[in-house]
């Protein structure tokens, strides 16, 4: 609105008076002042409001002017520059910046509030004192805030290590979280990793976060199924005689395990599958149960040689018939009591070569002294003689000597006595 002095209204008079004159000259005066008046006081200013800036025109000289042709409410945290009580010229500029919160929280939650009239999330930072030049801020460092306000998450750095993949590595990082951390560190997991915390969990400084790999994987074996043994009579075989009619051989199945290794190394398997590949085939052993024939009772011990007949007297002559000596070989010594006086290496030189770990062509007999599996049994021996030391395979020959004779061996027994 331009304001312009006020123009008199003069009619045509003949002949005015001095009078009329220099009344007329008197109100012309007073109104050319009045319109100067008013021109001092019309003046157009820039308002900025925020950064948005408009042209404000006022007849006051001073800012709360302005303010007041802008209907601006400031309080005492808003900027106004100058200040509402300068004084302002046509043509200057009035900056308002109204204050605004802005909510700073840590990772963690913990929140601090700042007001501020500076217009960007990175410019209030800075005016508040913060050093976020390394730091991971949940917003643009640009972005704006507004008259409501703005709230922030700030994550400053700090050491941590993080132990995967064989390698162990100590960083300072900004990030809030260990998800955060693995996404900066190009750390990716898969469903059946581990991680040693949530992923979602604030990252602490000097915190060591692990992770480990873990596999699932099906695997295959073989598994050997073990045979049974059965004992059949045989009554055209002697007893503590045996013989293996049917060697028998284990099964085999396939069994499939669901292992999990972590890191390379098996922390567990299960079983999901069980096939079988071979049948066992039962052992058959047949077992004597006819009487043996009882041996020949000892041959009676040679009677003891008859005493010399005493000398003849001098000039005597010695008895009619002359001497004689016996021409038979003397009969095989009998047993005495004490097995230890047989000469077991003879018997088992026979037997078996003196080998104690041979087995006979048939699988039937073993050892020394070529046990049966029952027979060695029988004399309190476990599993087969050949896996028994030489010296327990003597013990237990002496034992059935005493208890049979040596008709257990047919055909060697007699060197028992050789």
């Amino acid at each position: 609105m331009t304001f312009s002095p006020l123009a008199p209204v003069v009619r045509a008079v003949a002949r005015p008076s001095r009078l009329v004159a220099a009344a007329q000259a008197a109100v012309l005066t007073l109104l050319v002042a009045g319109a100067a008046g008013w021109t001092v006081f019309d003046r157009t200013v820039t308002l900025e409001v925020d950064g948005r800036a408009q042209q404000v025109r006022i007849l006051g000289s001073e800012v709360s002017d302005v303010l007041a042709a802008a209907q601006l409410d400031v309080g005492g945290r808003d900027l106004v520059s100058p200040a509402p009580g300068e004084t302002v010229a046509d043509g200057d500029t009035v900056v308002v910046r109204y204050a605004r919160k802005l909510t700073v929280a840590d990772p963690a939650g913990v929140e601090t509030v700042y007001w501020t009239t500076e217009l960007t999330v990175d410019e209030a930072l800075s005016a508040a004192g913060l050093r976020t030049d390394d730091a991971w801020l949940s917003s643009s460092r640009s972005a704006r805030i507004d008259r409501d306000g703005r709230s922030v998450v700030l994550s400053m750095p700090k050491a941590v290590t993080l132990v995967a993949d064989g390698q162990t590595r100590a960083v300072t990082t900004p990030a809030p979280t260990v998800r955060d951390l693995l996404a900066e560190l190009s750390v990716e997991l898969d469903a059946d990793d581990r991680l040693s915390t949530s992923a979602d969990e604030v990252l602490a400084a000097g915190q060591t976060v692990t992770v480990q790999r873990v596999s699932v994987a099906d695997v295959v074996e073989a598994v050997a199924v073990p045979n049974t043994a059965t004992t059949v009579e045989d009554p055209e075989m002697f007893v503590g005689d045996d013989e293996v009619r049917e060697p028998g051989a284990p099964g085999e199945q396939s069994v499939t395990f669901s292992v999990v290794t972590v890191d390379g190394v098996e922390e567990s398997r299960t079983e999901t599958a069980r096939t079988t590949v071979r049948e066992p085939v039962t052992r058959v052993v047949a077992e004597g149960t006819k009487e043996r024939p009882k041996p020949p009772p000892p041959a009676p011990r040679p009677a003891a040689p008859a005493p010399a007949a005493p000398a003849a007297p001098s000039g005597g002559s010695a008895p009619s018939g002359g001497s004689s000596s016996g021409g038979s070989s003397s009969p095989a010594p009998s047993v005495s009591g004490d097995v230890d006086s047989l000469n077991w290496a003879a018997l088992a030189a026979c037997e078996s070569g003196g080998n104690p770990t041979i087995v006979s062509s048939n699988g039937r007999y073993h050892g020394l002294y070529q046990f049966s599996t029952s027979t060695w049994q029988s004399v309190g021996g476990s599993g087969n003689a050949s896996q028994a030391p030489a010296s327990e395979q003597t013990a237990r020959a002496k034992a059935l000597y005493a208890r049979s004779g040596a008709g257990q061996w047919p055909h060697c027994g007699p060197r028992l006595f050789g």
